[in-house]
């Protein structure tokens, strides 16, 4: 039963100077994975163990050349190229059991803090581990991108269930996307050192490889650390409306995310938001995480380029977010979210396009990117938050984070297959567009104000 503080959006939470103070540690979350998000998935990882890859499968190819034999993995053939992307699939494939089931028991524990904490420690600890993955060892690599992306969906789910806890139905637009725009800063702040260790990597008696990896290891430091401020800045909080099942946790756990299973057929809208969010995340993480893939093995581009261009789309997306922000405050975040969108099937389209060593066009592109970049992920999450039922948010994000940043499957298997048929990148990124646009038409039937009311929140004032 949904009770009345919460109909109203006050809720039994502590005073506004008390939330606002556990927002702010909230943020620095995003600050903290960012980092990996950002130096290792984005921009120097998928690269870097594709290079491996290659010297593995083509111990003899001459530098610039491209390697056409394929790695035998559990008996199969994988292209080099697509290495990467097989493992965020798998990784998902594998989120879609474990990550409702992380959920359950974070909505039943009443310790979401320091479940946040573990995931994310163990995250880091894989991802600075990366430092030594070297020479043909790809073996090193899968494993430990599998731990670290396995991890952080993990946190990911308590962490934007917290977002329900900190914030009122007016309030979420804003604390979502300010957290956003944070994690876009600190992932500026980290990729511009890592710039310069990558650009100047014989000035600190480093080879190139040597320099990646050292930043691999600082991106994995840097999310340690900074998790010790929502660790400690956060409080627990009780569970509430949990199933009532006989046992121990994890019996608990298993009958809440029964229950919640069979309630969520009663929430329709909640249901076309989520399958909309599948569609046009997966074409998101898709760019996010194969862009720089794309700019070097298709354009040609070399890493102080691409790096380069991250930093100023995370320097854009950080304005971005904070203007969709200001948006959705006038026009509503279901209306921002679709209008986003349609800048996404612009992106993706355009790049098909763009010649090879075309820098100045690939920067270009890079803008429109970091404009809607932030943005649309920023509000998606807030708007999600208003359609769940409470106390079941950590379990509805876990359904959420099984399509979120790192751990989309759909996308990054349409994109490696089609490389593995067509070996070129330009067809594999202009067929994204289709994510785009299956997503936009259904979030399109989505009553978002039905969806509120089904869920029993409160309703905030312009959606």
């Amino acid at each position: 039963m949904t009770d009345a503080a919460t109909r109203t959006g006050a809720g039994p939470g502590p005073a506004d100077g008390a939330r606002r103070r556990e927002q702010r540690a909230w943020y620095f979350y995003d600050w903290a994975n960012s980092a990996y998000v950002t130096t290792t998935l984005t921009v120097l990882f998928s690269p870097y163990l594709i290079t491996v890859a290659e010297k593995a499968a083509c111990p003899r190819l001459a530098d610039g050349a491209t390697c056409t034999t394929d790695l035998q993995v559990l008996g199969l053939p994988v292209s080099p190229g697509s290495l990467p992307g097989y493992v965020v699939t798998v990784t998902t494939l594998l989120s879609a059991l474990v990550l409702p089931l992380v959920g359950a028991v974070a909505d039943r524990s009443g310790r979401q803090r320091m479940l946040l904490g573990g995931f994310a420690w163990v995250g880091a600890v894989a991802a600075t581990l990366m430092y030594l993955v070297s020479g043909s060892n790809w073996q090193l690599g899968v494993a430990l991108l599998f731990v670290a992306n396995l991890a952080l969906g993990s946190s990911l789910v308590v962490y934007d269930a917290i977002l329900c806890q900190i914030a009122t139905a007016d309030e979420r637009d804003r604390v979502s996307s300010r957290g956003w725009a944070l994690g876009y800063l600190g992932g500026f702040l980290l990729l511009a050192v890592n710039l310069a260790l990558v650009t100047l990597h014989d000035t600190f008696g480093l080879s190139k490889g040597d320099a990646v990896r050292v930043s691999l290891g600082l991106a994995g430091l840097w999310w340690g650390v900074f998790t010790l401020i929502p660790v400690l800045g956060l409080r627990d909080r009780p569970p509430v409306n949990v199933e009532a099942v006989r046992g121990g946790l994890g019996r608990e756990a298993f009958g809440q995310l029964a229950g919640t299973f069979r309630h969520m057929r009663g929430y329709r809208n909640t249901m076309l938001f989520l399958l909309a969010y599948l569609f046009f995340n997966d074409g998101i993480q898709t760019v996010i995480v194969n862009a720089s893939t794309y700019g070097s093995k298709e354009l040609g581009l070399d890493e102080t380029q691409l790096i380069a261009t991250i930093l100023l789309v995370q320097l854009v997306a950080f304005g971005g977010a904070l203007l969709f922000g200001r948006l959705a405050a006038s026009y509503g975040s279901h209306r921002v979210i679709l209008a986003s969108l349609v800048v996404w099937m612009g992106v993706v389209v355009a790049a098909f396009f763009i010649p090879e060593r075309a820098f100045a066009l690939f920067v270009a592109l890079a803008v429109f990117i970091g404009i809607v970049l932030g943005g649309s992920q920023a509000l998606s999450r807030s708007l999600y938050s208003q359609l769940i039922p409470r106390g079941r948010e950590a379990e509805y994000f876990s359904l959420y984070q099984a399509c979120e940043r790192g751990t989309s499957w759909l996308g990054t298997l349409v994109f490696s297959l089609v490389y593995q048929f067509t070996h070129t990148y330009r067809w594999s990124i202009v067929a994204l567009v289709v994510f785009f646009v299956v997503g936009g038409l259904i979030l399109r039937r989505v009553d978002v104000r039905q969806g509120i009311e089904d869920a029993g929140n409160a309703q905030p004032a312009v959606v």
